[in-house]
């Protein structure tokens, strides 16, 4: 300390702390020259006596203006020294860059203004102390006075040519500093952050690519910044990076596409399209790099389907086509499980559009995977199941396709129906709502007869015997309505004469028992029309309730379509249809007297030429013998209501319609039975509450489960309107 007493005059490091300016200034000029002369004669030791001088007596004194004084000595010192300064750096840096954390403003200014003239003199020698230069220039671009901000900005430019043109600069050492540093908030870091990426970037020698992935997050961050210049620079700054990734053969995908995840569910608008149109880029580049990742990318990219803006919308459902088109392996490492586990989730999304897209997903991956899916039924099919009642027709339409896609085997065909029938038992609406669209659908995609067949198999052991005679009664009306279901038609047309039709019509008949408007239906639809007659005439009391009315009622007006113009036709030969017209006629006397069906079934029964009936056929269809059903005559077979056939088997006596009556006699028992259960019931209820229900005026009292019809409405729970 002597010795540096002795080099440097005492005015001289008096006028160093000097509080005016102009002192120290002039000071310092001293200073640099005695420096110089210690240089040029080699004497390195007591230079680093001078420096220690100034570090410990001013730059680290609790006085501001040695602080001062201090910080403008190094920066003449190391002017002094010129191309020698370099030894001295680790004497000179480091006080330096101590007094940027000073409480005083203007010593921080200082410090900047001292590290600038250290900076020009040793350029490429400075690199050694560039993290801890950074970090405090970070600082200091958010530093709280102007001034000190306008010096770090000037200094900071200057690093950066320093950098720019240095080979000693290790990206490797800075990349951690720079990622840790990538989440400050303060706007000021933030654009001084992205200053320097771009810098570095434009380094044709340092791959900032290749290290993208580590400082990605943070970028995407600055996209949501309050400050519109901030997004700016951020934006522009993951152009240039997507640009440089187009044009590169190598690029680590993985590592950003669970960035670039995330990002894309970002409540911020424009984080979300920057995030999609980079994950968009990656498929179309990345392709089989990408496969691990496919479920996550589909978790967000359907959301996006549905996004509110159109832009994110356009991008999402073009990599959503991106994604499909390339066919990957589940050998390899696609998980098809993965994927089915987020086209679940997305078919609970309030969005249609987003619903729709999940399931193609899913029909696409049977169509590649089927049995890989299949492994996963479990977990998707009760999803399934409940999209059958979606809002959306369209939704609703593809579940049926896939649920057909899935019932190809004979297994999951049947399993698909027994869900099917459950879920009709919870949800009555569903039955109302979508019940012709399902069963129709399914009837197009897996055949109708099959569908038919063990839904009726599946129905007549049904324990609900209200759910199982409205389920027949829809069941029903679709196969007399629906325009898919015109070549079962066909075949139950042909029951008497056609052994296919026959067992069709047999499969159907045990089932169709739980509905008595439901029986009459297929046996006229079957040409059973003796059959018919025999089960209106079992009909007893309890039969004939506003349920039964109400689906005669429909029955009557089907009549008038085309679907039974054939019946129609038949009625000009009331001679050969005999057991029709007794039919038609027993539904009529059913009917009350003032009911518009009533009304339109007389008024189509008088039109039948009566002038063909003989004497001999009004004997027959009056005897009591109602399952006379063949009668033989000259070697031909003649059909229950005369109609002449050949010889071709015996098929027809192949039905044994006496036995059927009785099942049916017995099924309808059943649910008189429940009936006068329920009505017990609902008796006990109200004695036990005491409360007198009142009558509604408009109801006339009737016998127990006998109820007319209301004028207000002719449907009941779960019916179907034709």
């Amino acid at each position: 300390m002597a010795d540096a007493l002795f080099v440097i005059p005492a005015s001289v490091l008096r006028n160093l702390s000097d509080k005016l300016y102009e002192k120290r200034k002039n000071a310092a000029l001293e200073f640099e020259g005695v420096v110089k002369q210690l240089a040029s004669s080699g004497d390195h030791e007591k230079i680093s006596l001078v420096i220690n001088l100034l570090t410990t007596e001013f730059v680290y004194s609790p006085q501001a203006n040695h602080r001062k004084g201090g910080l403008i000595g190094l920066a003449a010192a190391t002017v002094g020294l010129t191309s020698e300064a370099a030894q001295h750096l680790e004497q000179i840096v480091p006080p330096v860059l101590n007094s940027f954390s000073d409480q005083d403003s203007r010593v921080r200014y200082y410090a900047c203004e001292a590290l600038y003239n250290i900076a020009k003199i040793v350029r490429g020698d400075f690199i050694i102390f560039f993290n801890q230069i950074f970090d405090a220039l970070c600082k200091l671009s958010a530093d709280s006075d102007g001034n000190v901000q306008s010096a770090a900005h000037l200094l900071d430019r200057l690093v950066k040519d320093i950098v720019t043109e240095s080979d000693q600069f290790s990206i490797e050492e800075f990349i951690p500093l720079l990622r840790e540093r990538m989440n400050v908030l303060n706007p000021y870091v933030r654009q001084f952050l992205v200053g320097w990426i771009t810098v570095l970037d434009s380094v044709p020698d340092i791959d900032m690519l290749g290290f993208l992935p580590d400082f990605l997050d943070g970028l995407f961050n600055m996209l949501s910044d309050s400050s519109h210049e901030i997004r700016q620079q951020a934006d522009s700054a993951l152009s240039e990076f997507l640009q440089e990734i187009k044009n590169s053969p190598s690029v680590d995908y993985s590592r950003m596409a669970e960035i670039l995840v995330q990002r894309a569910a970002s409540p911020d608008e424009f984080t979300r399209l920057t995030a999609i149109t980079w994950i968009n880029e990656f498929v179309k580049l990345g392709r089989d790099q990408l496969v691990p990742y496919y479920a996550d990318i589909l978790g967000v990219i359907l959301p996006c389907i549905s996004d509110k803006e159109e832009k994110i919308r356009v991008v999402a459902r073009e990599t959503n086509e991106e994604l499909r088109a390339i066919k990957a392996d589940p050998a390899e490492t696609f998980d098809v499980g993965a994927i089915l586990s987020i086209t679940r989730r997305q078919l609970d999304s309030e969005w249609e559009a987003t619903r729709i897209e999940a399931l193609h997903w899913i029909s696409t991956l049977l169509n590649r995977h089927r049995a890989e899916v299949l492994c996963f039924l479990n977990d998707i099919f009760d999803t399934l199941l409940k999209a059958l009642s979606d809002s959306s027709d369209e939704v609703v339409l593809l579940v049926l396709d896939i649920h057909a896609c899935i019932a190809q085997d004979p297994l999951n065909f049947r399993q698909l129906v027994v869900f099917l029938v459950y879920n009709f038992r919870v949800d009555h609406s569903l039955l109302e709502r979508r019940g012709a669209l399902i069963i129709r659908r399914l009837c197009v995609l897996l055949d109708a007869e099959r569908v038919y067949r063990v839904l009726s198999t599946i129905l007549e052991g049904e324990a609900d015997l209200d759910f199982a005679c409205i389920m027949v009664q829809a069941l029903n009306l679709i196969l007399l309505t629906s325009s898919e279901l015109s070549e079962l038609r066909g075949l139950l047309k042909q029951s008497l004469v056609n052994a296919a039709g026959k067992d069709l019509f047999v499969s159907l008949y045990a089932s169709w028992c739980h509905s008595p408007m439901a029986i009459i239906s297929l046996c006229l639809l079957a040409q059973m029309y003796q059959h018919a007659s025999a089960v209106t005439q079992s009909l007893v009391e309890e039969d004939i309730n506003a349920k039964f009315l109400v689906q005669l009622d429909k029955l009557i007006r089907l009549l008038e379509t085309p679907i039974f113009a054939y019946i129609r036709l038949q009625l000009l030969e009331p001679g050969r249809y005999i057991w029709l017209l007794k039919a038609l006629y027993g539904l009529l006397m059913l009917l009350p007297q003032k009911s518009s069906a009533f009304k339109r079934l007389r008024t189509r029964l008088k039109t039948v030429p009566l002038c063909s009936f003989n004497g001999d056929q009004i004997k027959q269809a009056s005897s009591g013998n109602p399952y006379s059903q063949i009668l033989c005559h000259s070697g031909s077979q003649i059909s229950e209501d005369g109609d002449i056939t050949q010889d071709n088997g015996n098929l027809q006596n192949g039905i044994n319609f006496a036995s059927r009556l009785q099942q049916f006699e017995q099924m309808q028992r059943q649910h008189r039975m429940l009936a006068k259960s329920q009505a017990q019931s609902r008796i006990s209820s109200a004695s036990l509450s005491k409360v007198e229900p009142k009558a509604e005026p408009w109801r006339i009292p009737t016998s127990e489960g006998n109820r007319p019809l209301s004028r207000s409405s002719r449907r009941g729970v779960g019916q179907f309107q034709i």
